[in-house]
């Protein structure tokens, strides 16, 4: 494999994932069983949610990802398969592959961008809101989560991925995103 170059899916997944890791790295050991906003999932189970589809991803198209950390420790289990995430995301000619994904052909980073690292950044939040911890988007941030969000059309409401939208309390840009991913966020 080749690891001489950055790309831009490398680039997007440390700036999504650096954020994510603080805030990972900020959950006190008591909160990790607490609810999480998402039905029926505690804060631990958000960060396996992560691991486990980014794995399912991975090695389903034949990449090594090495053995699923152990998440008794969420966040020593985060830092050690972020780490093989991100190291296999440096190959250029990998994340170039071509595919046919669920929306038609692709690549593999096009996909890890659209989906998995686009997980990253929503998923922060309801870790976040999981442990208590406040969490503040970015505008640019909130560009991608919506450009994901148009991205998915219908299909960001099929189970398991979005509840459907609610009312925004506030008109705040971060609570009506939040809003239309099915998250309150003010």
């Amino acid at each position: 494999m080749s690891t001489t170059s950055i790309n831009t899916t490398a680039l997007r997944h440390e700036a999504a994932n650096t954020p994510l890791t603080a805030v990972i790295g900020a959950v006190e050991s008591g909160s990790w069983d607490r609810p999480s906003p998402c039905d029926g999932w505690t804060t631990r189970d958000v960060v396996a949610h992560i691991v486990d589809t980014q794995r399912e991803f991975l090695a389903g198209r034949g990449l090594d990802v090495g053995e699923r950390p152990d998440l008794d420790d969420p966040a020593a289990g985060w830092r050690e398969h972020t780490a093989r995430v991100a190291a296999l995301l440096t190959d250029t000619e990998l994340v170039a592959t071509p595919y046919e994904g669920y929306f038609g052909p692709t690549t593999l980073g096009s996909t890890f961008e659209q989906f998995y690292i686009w997980d990253l950044l929503v998923h922060r939040w309801d870790i976040a809101q999981g442990a208590g911890i406040p969490v503040n988007y970015t505008d640019a941030e909130l560009d991608r989560i919506e450009a994901g969000a148009d991205s998915f059309g219908d299909s960001l409401y099929m189970d398991s991925v979005c509840k459907p939208g609610v009312e925004a309390g506030s008109g705040d840009r971060q609570a009506r995103v939040l809003a239309r991913l099915g998250r309150r966020g003010e």
